[in-house]
């Protein structure tokens, strides 16, 4: 049953730009009042004044940030309808030779910002009868050589969100997962431009896991699952077919075929973000790194000697 968004209320993360910029586009033009969340607070800025919106500079990787931003939302709205959980980062390189903070940060932002953001968000959309909209990918179902992270966080993604689904079923609560395949957003051409190798093994892949899809299309698909309370979300509408074909996708006779060609692509790609020296796209908004707290004196030898 389709529901109007008008005055409905949508938290919006990774809002800065790509897919949440243009899901809050949208939702605004549909009557939604938004509440967008990022680390870019000049951009979110200008886009909250566009849409007669509040925006919220916070780490979805951060409980304390996220639940601050919430309770702001909640101070500014009164109430919560809807959230889509969208930020979201790819890594450079591969387990074997990349930087593995970046990898590590990787699964971080896609799968545990997913969890901080739904724990902050929850109690909101109880209260309302809400819908938590989870971006995970097409990667969800299908394994890339130098995407690792990545498809191992989106995997998380989508089956965190099928058990969430079932934990807040009871309290009126829909859950869904979206599973865009290759988007026109930054993220994506950032990657095209980094590592040429990349754009050469999508070129090779059979469609939908080898084409592209406009933002708009995108946005327009994460609408109507908002105001649908929609389950699954396929972006193109092709990738249901690769939904449905995940088990022959990782089967070995499936990896044999991409295994020849990673063997040509894998090492351009390593060789590729050697000279590019860095292990995120020139467009990607990352936290701030949380170091870890020294151990106190004695801690080793305390641990090897007792």
């Amino acid at each position: 049953m389709k529901r109007a968004l008008t005055g409905q209320v949508v938290l919006v993360t990774g809002a800065a730009r790509g897919i949440g910029e243009h899901t809050a586009r949208l939702a605004a033009a549909r009557g939604a009042r938004l509440a967008l969340v990022g680390l870019e607070p000049a951009r979110l800025e200008r886009l909250a004044g566009e849409l007669d919106a509040v925006w919220f500079a916070a780490d979805v990787t951060d409980q304390a940030s996220m639940a601050a931003a919430v309770e702001r939302a909640l101070s500014a709205y009164g109430r919560i309808d809807a959230v889509v959980a969208n930020a979201g980062v790819a890594s450079r390189g591969t387990m074997a030779t990349g930087d593995v903070e970046a990898l590590v940060r990787t699964v971080e932002v896609n799968l545990v910002g997913v969890m901080r953001t739904a724990a902050a968000c929850l109690p909101a959309l109880i209260a309302s009868h809400g819908y938590l909209l989870i971006v995970a990918s097409a990667a969800s179902f299908a394994a890339l050589p130098g995407m690792a992270p990545y498809c191992a966080s989106k995997a998380g993604a989508e089956h965190f969100g099928n058990a969430v689904r079932l934990e807040v079923a009871h309290h009126g609560v829909a859950v869904g997962t979206a599973h865009p395949s290759w988007i026109d957003t930054d993220l994506v051409r950032d990657a095209k431009d980094d590592l040429p190798a990349f754009g050469e093994t999508l070129r090779r892949l059979p469609p939908p896991l080898g084409s592209t899809t406009s933002v708009e299309r995108c946005a327009t698909a994460f609408v109507d699952a908002l105001e649908r309370r929609r389950r699954k979300v396929f972006v193109p509408r092709s990738v249901m077919l690769v939904y449905w074909l995940r088990t022959f996708l990782n089967s070995r006779l499936a990896e044999k075929v991409v295994e020849s060609q990673a063997r040509r692509s894998v090492p351009l790609m390593e060789e590729q973000v050697r000279t590019l020296g860095r292990g995120f796209g020139a467009n990607t908004a990352l936290p701030a790194p949380r170091r870890p707290e020294p151990p106190e004196p004695g801690f080793i030898a305390d641990r090897y000697h007792r």
